[in-house]
């Protein structure tokens, strides 16, 4: 019996559309950056620190949706707390561009209007947040193993695409217009115009179940064995998969061991998952993504033309990931990872000795080009085809999350130094983000497993000789 290839893929892409949204929202403020800091920042005589913070505040959301998403996607299931990230940006897409509702006067920015604006983006972060670990987690649950990377991979697709589409409605919105129009009214409609994909993506939810492993974890077995052979196309097929998801999990409750939870499967696991996060984000990929068009305009571009060279980085990571997605089967995971850790430290390194050189012109472009390719290739798709693949059933949940609250928080660390850290200089900044590229190679190719192929109950058995050496040590140590 074939598998419901159009169901699977259906799943896959509503649950895609949260990072799509993912992509939306943390791009959006590239466009509006710039009119934020002649409303908000130097209205209000503030440093360059505030700046940093408010163009990365979506962020500090992130985090807290990282640390709330393990207890609510265990609580409240995948599908719903995907849900509650729907609502959670929608109301940041409207307030953050109408920030002065209820309290504020239009034109008249306070302290406490920059204060609610930081907060409305938090709002939206914490979708962010959510979506990013439970989008990847929602497709691995709910696809076969043998295509699992390639539609977790499609979601990664998505928040490239979500990206591209908001650098393209930030140009559309900016073109023909003056600096005044955008820094009055156009940073606004750039904030607004993510409300639609929000309300998109909140409808198409309710169309779609929980995923089987969440539901056999709570013991709602029928309703996990109809998901699983509608998926599946064979009741027989869906009772062997069935039977191997309740064996793992009935393994691990019956694990006793002194210190139970996230380390019940040894320490590695969680070091690999945190590593992997941190790792997307100290290369600087977000550095490039938020301030692509100030740094375009360094460069010499208009207004203009550097939100248009935005869109040529978007094209750049869509072709990229369309790669990755092709090659992710047949590479598998890992070459992929030192291949893209090299060709990010090359374009890094480029950009680097450039900026010493005071040429920060057409080759800084293709350098930047040069890193987007390989990140987009590598570290941006499959660090969530490997967070959503390593981590053992009963802990998948917990883990994912820290994983996300790792992500978000380098990402926050990186992206509001940098403004501060550039001022320092330019060469020193992409030289330490080509440093990091260099160790990500070093701790890939040290530590991270090969996943390709394998069911995510398989997967789980690589960790188990760690329970039982660690279990070993503890009786020595007794």
């Amino acid at each position: 019996m074939k598998q419901n290839m159009t169901y699977i893929i259906f799943l896959s892409m509503v649950a895609a559309l949260g990072g799509l949204l993912f992509g939306y929202d943390t791009a959006v403020i590239s466009g509006a950056e710039r009119s934020l800091q002649v409303y908000l920042i130097d209205s209000l005589g503030l440093s360059t620190i505030f700046h940093g913070l408010t163009v990365s505040s979506a962020l500090i959301g992130c985090v807290v949706g990282g640390l709330i998403s393990g207890v609510l996607s265990n609580g409240i299931g995948r599908r719903n707390s995907l849900l509650v990230a729907a609502v959670l940006f929608f109301i940041s897409a409207v307030l953050s561009g109408y920030p002065e509702f209820l309290f504020f006067t239009k034109g008249e920015p306070t302290m406490g209007l920059f204060i609610m604006f930081n907060i409305y983006r938090i709002i939206g972060g914490i979708g962010v947040g959510l979506a990013s670990g439970l989008g990847p987690l929602y497709i691995s649950e709910t696809s076969p193993a043998h295509i699992r990377g390639k539609l977790v991979t499609l979601n990664n697709l998505a928040i490239i695409f979500g990206m591209l589409a908001v650098y393209i409605v930030n140009w559309r919105i900016a073109a023909g217009q003056s600096m005044s129009w955008i820094n009055d009214l156009g940073w606004r409609y750039m904030f607004a115009s993510e409300a639609i994909p929000a309300l998109l993506f909140f409808g198409l939810l309710f169309l779609v179940p929980e995923t089987p492993r969440y539901l056999i974890s709570k013991k709602k077995y029928k309703e996990a064995m109809a998901i699983l052979t509608k998926v599946n196309g064979s009741e027989k097929i869906a009772k062997e998969i069935y039977q191997e998801i309740k064996q793992t999990l009935d393994n691990t409750a019956a694990l006793k061991t002194p210190k139970a939870g996230i380390f019940s499967y040894g320490r590695l696991v969680v070091l690999v998952g945190i590593l992997l996060a941190a790792a997307q984000q100290f290369v600087g990929i977000n550095v490039i993504l938020y301030y692509a068009p100030r740094i375009f305009a360094n460069m010499g571009a208009s207004a203009d033309g550097s939100m248009l060279q935005t869109i040529l980085i978007g094209v750049v990571n869509l072709i990229f990931v369309f790669i990755a997605l092709t090659l992710v089967e047949k590479w598998g995971r890992k070459p992929l990872l030192l291949i893209g850790s090299v060709g990010m430290a090359v374009g890094m390194f480029g950009v680097a000795s450039l900026a010493f050189a005071d040429s920060m012109g057409l080759g800084a472009l293709l350098f930047i080009l040069v890193f987007v390719a390989f990140y987009n290739l590598s570290f941006g798709p499959l660090v969530w085809v490997l967070a959503a693949e390593i981590f053992p059933n009963k802990i998948r949940g917990q883990l994912m999350a820290i994983t996300v609250v790792a992500n978000w928080g380098s990402n926050l660390l990186i992206s509001s130094t940098f403004p501060s850290l550039l001022e320092i200089s330019a060469g020193v900044a992409y030289s330490f983000y080509g440093v990091m590229c260099i160790l990500s190679f070093l701790f890939v190719w040290k530590w991270v497993p090969e996943t390709k192929g394998k069911t995510l109950e398989e997967i789980e058995t690589y960790w188990k000789p760690k329970i039982v050496a660690d279990l070993s040590q503890r009786k020595i140590d007794l």
